[in-house]
């Protein structure tokens, strides 16, 4: 992606420092990261690119290539406009700022192959690579861990979508041919090998785009904290549904919360036991034990968690029927996006061409497909 080039055009001066950071898929455990839960996330190789450079006065100079739209403001009047994609950029200024980081105002220009509105969380993506390029351009000596945090707040305060920490964790940490598991209640987390055999990571794109500030993301959260209050009543250690188990949610609990609550805190809790069972098998290379686990993962998703859509749904049944497929769920925060499937390598072509015909036919739309691989987190680029 020559984002250096996109600059001089645009700016007519080199940048200072470009930086590049991914999207990221998310094999098990949805919905857990805010409940502080596992998630088991890898940076794939799309990616967010910024090419920046500093300026002596308070302007800020934003020009989003793949919209051919630009954007200033004044370093000191940071709006928030809802739904613009400036505020990916302006939450990472309001956060240093907050952190007392001063600095100057800078030209930026942004462009992004990581699909929007397909679960592969390209907004994480757009502030880590700001956050990643602002603390190499001013010297902030911020560490990696910082920028996580930071990108996080931006997205929580900022833009308004209360998400946790998994999306920026994997597009910074990420490394080639490895997952995370990440603890997100404590952060701390390890690699391994994501040793698939003859299997590959697909995902296929429902079309239908998400827009999770809408308020079925944060009313999730929401429900998840009431199950949490009732549940702390009885049991002082559980601060988050990570501290809860299968045998807290009797009867007792259960009249004490609405159906929905209950729902929500058994998916969450299911959906942890669920990816400590895959990670075993995946260090097993029991590729279709833990499809298994995936499309558990998705029932719990579409009926407890109630994210998923019919479109969803329909892919993964598609997929159920596939021997070639070892498992499939919807990914990221629902509503829309991408199905994550195990296929055969040999088996890809053919299995796409069959759900592309069916998917059309049933759903009036057109299935896109991206084959992705777990690649490096965020990195500065050599500007030549």
């Amino acid at each position: 992606m020559d984002v250096k080039s996109f600059f001089v055009e645009y700016f007519g001066y080199v940048p200072q420092i470009m930086a590049k950071s991914p999207g990221r898929i998310n094999l098990i455990g949805e919905h857990t990261d805010y409940n502080l839960g596992f998630v088991l996330p890898a940076a794939i190789d799309k990616a967010a690119y910024v090419a920046i450079a500093r300026r002596e006065d308070q302007l800020i100079r934003l020009f989003a290539k793949d919209l051919g739209e630009e954007y200033q403001v004044d370093i000191n009047l940071l709006p928030t406009i809802p739904g613009h994609w400036s505020a990916y950029i302006l939450g990472v200024v309001d956060q240093l700022r907050k952190m007392g980081k001063q600095h100057t105002g800078f030209d930026l220009v942004l462009t992004c192959d990581v699909p929007t509105g397909a679960g592969m969380s390209s907004s994480a993506a757009v502030e880590c690579a700001t956050a990643f390029a602002l603390n190499a351009l001013f010297d902030l000596q911020l560490e990696r861990l910082d920028l996580v945090r930071m990108a996080q707040k931006a997205e929580n305060e900022f833009v308004g979508v209360k998400c946790g920490i998994m999306d920026m964790f994997a597009s910074v940490m990420g490394k080639d041919a490895q997952v995370i598991q990440l603890d997100c209640r404590d952060l701390s987390y390890q690699y391994f090998p994501l040793n698939l055999g003859g299997y590959k990571i697909v995902l296929f794109d429902t079309g239908v785009k998400h827009s999770l500030a809408g308020g079925e993301y944060n009313l999730r959260r929401q429900q998840c904290e009431q199950g949490v209050a009732v549940l702390k009543e009885r049991f002082p250690e559980v601060n988050s549904l990570r501290d809860a188990n299968l045998s807290m949610l009797d009867e007792q609990f259960r009249s004490a919360v609405s159906s929905t609550v209950y729902n929500r805190c058994l998916y969450v809790i299911e959906e942890n036991i669920r990816l400590e069972t895959g990670c075993k098998l995946l260090l097993q290379n029991d590729i279709h034990g833990f499809g298994k686990q995936m499309l558990g993962s998705h029932k719990g998703l579409s009926e407890l968690y109630e994210v998923s859509c019919k479109e969803l749904d329909f892919l993964v049944d598609l997929s159920k029927q596939e021997d070639a497929i070892a498992g499939a769920r919807m990914m990221g925060g629902g509503f829309g996006g991408c199905t994550i499937n195990l296929i055969e390598s040999s088996a890809i072509d053919g299995i796409y061409e069959r759900f592309s015909k069916a998917y059309q036919l049933a759903m009036g739309k057109e299935l896109n497909m991206y084959v992705t691989v777990p690649s490096e987190g965020s990195q500065l680029i050599k500007i030549d």
